[in-house]
């Protein structure tokens, strides 16, 4: 079986592209330094603890493992949190991308599946995002991301180093099945926050600023199921074993939805109340962020399935229910 590095398998995203990975026949190796991610949503192939800056254990696991590619999710990603602490976010994500990258060059590993984000492109209001769009980011999150696509394109160049990029959306949902789901360690994401209230978990949802310029003063994203983002990135490790060429991916579903609507949906699904409070809005959310995503679903053949809003919300409630991580 043709071996993956993972890196942040241990993560929300991480462990659910190492559970699409080994049901396409890989064998997903996660190294994770677990500092925001979970051992026990490591189930799905080896574990190896480690950091992107350590060097000397990139290429023990390299040498241990001998991957045929790095798919690569381990980041710091909160924009609150980049704001304030800049300098954080350019050591850890790109520094730490970088050495990683090196260290795949030096093993021969040349192809490469980057997790990359909309933040890149910054502010466009009222405008669908697709992959030519300009990339202005609002903060070091997404600043941070584009210098890693440009290392990426640097390193092509010079070493051969073939890579597919997605830039995707909102991630929300969780597996089906219950085995891994979303948890972080604090919580930031609206709908685990949301199902938190619900649940009595936390008082109430905080809603960041009601007088952003849309229909309903609150702002909008577009929400793509985790399942169907880590199936683009399997399809995205297809394209570069058929050897079709570096390329860039949005992956969304070209629908947005306000915080209102999230919280409606939630009200459906789960038929409970959803306690809020309204909150000022926070430095570097843009109003409205939707995709563009026609490239993916043409040349990669993605369809983003599960990807309405109701789905998402029910498999998340469903993890929210029954799955936890203890460590």
């Amino acid at each position: 079986m043709t071996t993956i590095l993972v890196t942040g398998g241990a993560g929300y995203i991480g462990s659910h592209a190492c559970k699409a990975l080994k049901a396409a026949g890989y064998t997903p190796v996660t190294y994770d330094n677990l500092v925001t991610g979970w051992r026990d949503a490591v189930k799905f192939g080896p574990f190896e603890q480690g950091d992107l800056l350590d060097r000397a254990r990139l290429d023990q696991v390299f040498a241990t493992h001998k991957p045929a590619a790095v798919m690569h999710f381990a980041a710091l990603s909160q924009v609150g949190e980049a704001m304030a602490e800049p300098g954080r976010y350019w050591r850890n994500n790109v520094e730490g991308s970088l050495t990683l990258i090196e260290a795949a060059v030096a093993a021969g590993c040349l192809d490469f599946v980057f997790s990359s984000t909309c933040a890149t492109y910054g502010e466009h209001d009222n405008v669908v995002l697709d992959e030519n769009t300009p990339q202005a980011p609002l903060n070091a999150y997404g600043a941070s991301k584009r210098a890693i696509e440009d290392i990426l394109r640097d390193f092509e160049a010079a070493h051969g180093l073939r890579h597919v990029i997605f830039r995707y959306f909102n991630v929300a949902g969780a597996d089906p099945e219950a085995e891994v789901g979303e948890h972080h360690r604090p919580e930031t994401h609206l709908v685990p926050l949301m199902l938190e209230a619900i649940d009595g978990q936390r008082d109430a949802l905080t809603v960041f600023g009601t007088d952003y310029d849309t229909p309903d003063g609150t702002c909008i994203r577009d929400y793509v199921h985790v399942c169907d983002l880590v199936d683009a990135h399997v399809l995205g490790l297809g394209w570069l074993e058929q050897d079709k060429g570096s390329r860039v991916f949005n992956l969304g579903t070209g629908s947005g939805f306000s915080v209102r609507e999230v919280i409606d949906h939630s009200r459906s699904v789960t038929n409970r109340d959803v306690p809020y409070v309204v909150g000022p809005r926070r430095g570097g959310d843009c109003t409205k962020l939707v995709s563009g995503s026609v490239r993916a679903e043409q040349e990669l053949g993605w369809t983003p399935a599960r990807s309405n809003l109701s789905t998402m919300i029910e498999d998340a409630w469903r993890w929210h229910r029954t799955g936890h991580y203890e460590s």
